[in-house]
């Protein structure tokens, strides 16, 4: 359960970071993606990296 919790925080963080990152326009890829420059997808993107974390840490105190 540990290694599981790590491994879907990790990838949650990452996916939230990229998402913040299009959302304010900061990464422009792909290209033609909906989610660039929409700061909904800023706050998508911050709720889910936060949510990675949060397993991260219970992964750690498990």
């Amino acid at each position: 359960m540990r290694i599981l919790f790590l491994v879907i925080g990790i990838i949650a963080l990452l996916m939230g970071l990229v998402w913040t990152g299009q959302g304010a326009g900061l990464i422009q890829w792909p290209e033609q993606s909906f989610m660039i420059n929409q700061s909904q997808w800023m706050w998508y993107g911050a709720s889910t990296a936060f949510g990675g974390f949060l397993l991260i840490m219970i992964s750690r105190k498990l």
